[in-house]
């Protein structure tokens, strides 16, 4: 079986410059990444802690959801970060979310010779391994990276990860940022999950894909702490797989909601266009749908 065999000095090394301004610590087994670091936010711990687990007993998705996944099937980490006082966390899903599709592209950009064959990513990029995944789509022109509002990573239009934030209780300021990248699909996933659910492939350079992600990361939140989600919005907006289209929201208290998306304001709210109007959405507890007609 597969492991995600992260190795700290391997991790520094890909990090680079970076290093300083993270604290990692890889755990072999825990129930939430969130949840341990969290508990280390609330005793204290500095702004750039990582906890990185190989195995998530409890993982959580939005809105309670469990995050399904044996060992080695996902690459699961949350990071700390301690914002100034007065920092207002909207949209900041949004810009984690920047940050992750960053970071695939980076790594999966002109590396990949055919869609719908798992690779092996490297610090070179994703090179095809050996047989087919039923993940990824076959007979795709190119691999794609899109963003769903308000914390979904999308390769080729499926679920490849996710993001959950957290504040830290007592210091609104400060954030856990728990994310979520499918290496592989688990086995035991319903088929309706699987359908629209998309990974890397089966043999992950995990190192140097968590190296990427952090020091994207580390920009984003850089540029966040300074100019909120305002000045990451066209990056954001680059990515979005729903602009311009027909949707419907759903959530469990209220009737369906169908409109035009367009976009997300300065402040990470969804743009949903309905009878001629603009309204505002900014509840996350709202699944998002394409919708075949408005």
């Amino acid at each position: 079986m597969m492991t995600i065999s992260l190795n700290v000095p391997e991790l520094v090394i890909a990090l680079g410059e970076a290093a300083c301004r993270f604290d990692i610590d890889v755990l072999p087994r825990c129930d939430s990444t969130n949840a341990v670091l969290m508990s280390r936010a609330e005793m204290g711990a500095p702004s750039g802690a990582v906890v990185v687990a190989e195995e998530q007993t409890a993982g959580r998705g939005r809105r309670g959801r469990a995050w399904i996944a044996a060992p080695g099937d996902s690459l699961t980490f949350s990071v700390l970060w301690r914002f100034a006082p007065g920092t207002l966390p909207m949209g900041l899903s949004l810009a984690a979310g920047v940050a992750v599709a960053r970071a695939l592209e980076k790594m999966l950009h002109g590396s990949v010779e055919k869609v719908g064959t798992p690779g092996v990513l490297s610090r070179d990029g994703l090179k095809p391994a050996g047989r087919a995944d039923d993940t990824v789509q076959q007979g795709m022109p190119a691999v794609k990276t899109a963003l769903k509002w308000p914390n979904d990573i999308l390769l080729n239009g499926k679920k490849l990860g996710g993001i959950l934030i957290e504040l830290v209780p007592g210091a609104p300021h400060a954030a856990v940022i728990g994310i979520g990248i499918n290496c592989r699909l688990p086995a035991a996933l319903p088929p309706d999950v699987r359908a629209t659910a998309a990974a890397l492939g089966d043999a992950v350079d995990s190192n140097a894909l968590l190296a990427a992600l952090l020091i994207e990361l580390l920009s984003v939140l850089e540029t966040f702490s300074q100019a909120g989600f305002a000045a990451l919005r066209p990056d954001w907006l680059a990515r979005h797989a729903f602009q311009d289209a027909p949707i419907v929201l759903l959530t469990d208290f209220s009737s369906p909601r169908q409109g035009i998306c367009r976009g997300v304001d300065s402040a990470g709210a969804l743009l949903l266009e309905a009878n001629g109007r603009i309204e505002r959405v900014l509840s996350g507890e709202i699944s998002l749908r394409a919708a075949t007609s408005v």
